[in-house]
């Protein structure tokens, strides 16, 4: 198990707080648990997906919740009731709930999910503000100069 100490950086650094606020958890988690897998991908431009392998979870078992710039996904088999209970000689299919979380970068927005074949897809999109887009400057010469953002 590896584990850094990020403290000498905390003494010698200002601003970097959210910086620091999202390695701890990921330099922290000894967990280990890779379950369910995932996959995270770029499937365009400002586009994701990451997708769950969620097999043996219906609709209702699953919550997904967006706060801030955390993912949260959530899987809790609901308790059966039942006389009949199977009697497992092996049994390899996990249904024990977890809870995955998705640290999501600054004005990525979840776009809907949707559960296929066992598989848990959710879509992401990354929608930058006008004001934080890059904007051309036009040069003016001398005696022409206009006003930034005035109309031409």
């Amino acid at each position: 198990m590896r584990t850094h100490d990020l403290s000498p950086l905390y003494r010698s650094t200002v601003g970097f707080d959210r910086l620091f606020n999202l390695l701890d958890p990921a330099l922290a988690n000894d967990r280990g648990d890779g379950y369910p897998p995932y996959n995270i991908e770029k499937t365009g431009e400002d586009t994701y997906r990451i997708t769950l392998a969620v097999a043996g979870f219906t609709r209702d078992e699953l919550a997904i919740e967006a706060k801030d710039t955390t993912l949260t996904v959530t899987g809790q088999k609901a308790e059966t009731q039942s006389e009949e209970a199977p009697s497992y000689l092996y049994r390899g299919i996990a249904a024990r709930g977890f809870q995955r979380r998705f640290a999501l970068a600054d004005h990525v927005k979840v776009e809907g999910a949707t559960l296929e074949n066992g598989l848990l897809h959710i879509d992401l999109q990354r929608e930058v503000p006008e004001q934080l887009k890059p904007r051309r400057i036009e040069i003016a010469t001398p005696g022409t100069a206009k006003a930034i953002g005035q109309a031409a």
